[in-house]
């Protein structure tokens, strides 16, 4: 099965393409720019939504979280509480189930990181889009090294066979055994 035929019908709950992107303006407009990350990053980075998305992943300066929080707050969303918030990592979320994950960083002049989630400089170079709309991304190549270190699921699998094949990148081994098991 191929990633575009996995996409499923939008719930009350799921993050919709057209929500991505209303935010992704709304952020823009306000001057704040933002990467986008995770399920909706791979998604940009292919140029289609290729599954459901429960949130949009979203990095950006440490010092820009005040502003994309007031946003956020006057269209109503509010803090979810979770085991793993700090300051630098949190979720705010809207009374129809949308969710806004922020991964924060701050670096020095010299592109060192000096406080937050520890995104390596060039990584946040990626271009897709979403919907037609143009977005900065997390690199590919990038996307594909921080999918693993972890206990993986067939959507990772399925995120990173899709944008190794599309860019030309080898298959990390730890994907190998979904390969066997046929899900090509």
């Amino acid at each position: 099965m191929k990633p575009s035929e996995r996409f499923e019908p939008k719930s009350d709950a799921d993050m919709s393409g057209d929500d991505v992107v209303q935010l992704l303006q709304l952020f823009d407009q306000h001057g704040t720019r933002v990467v986008v990350d995770g399920g909706w990053g791979v998604d940009a980075l292919l140029g289609e939504q290729t599954r459901v998305h429960a949130d949009l992943d979203i990095a950006l300066e440490h010092k820009d979280v005040p502003k994309l929080r007031a946003l956020l707050e006057a269209r109503g969303y509010k803090d979810v509480p979770r085991d793993d918030t700090r300051d630098c990592t949190f979720v705010m979320g809207d009374e129809h189930g949308h969710e806004v994950d922020f991964h924060s960083y701050t670096f020095d002049t010299q592109g060192k990181l000096v406080f937050g989630v520890e995104y390596p400089l060039d990584s946040l170079t990626g271009t897709g889009s979403i919907q037609g709309y143009p977005v900065i991304c997390i690199s590919a190549e990038w996307m594909v090294k921080f999918h693993s270190g972890y206990e993986l699921d067939e959507h990772d699998y399925y995120d990173v066979s899709a944008l190794c094949e599309r860019f030309g990148i080898a298959l990390p081994a730890e994907y190998e055994r979904f390969a066997q098991e046929g899900h090509e």
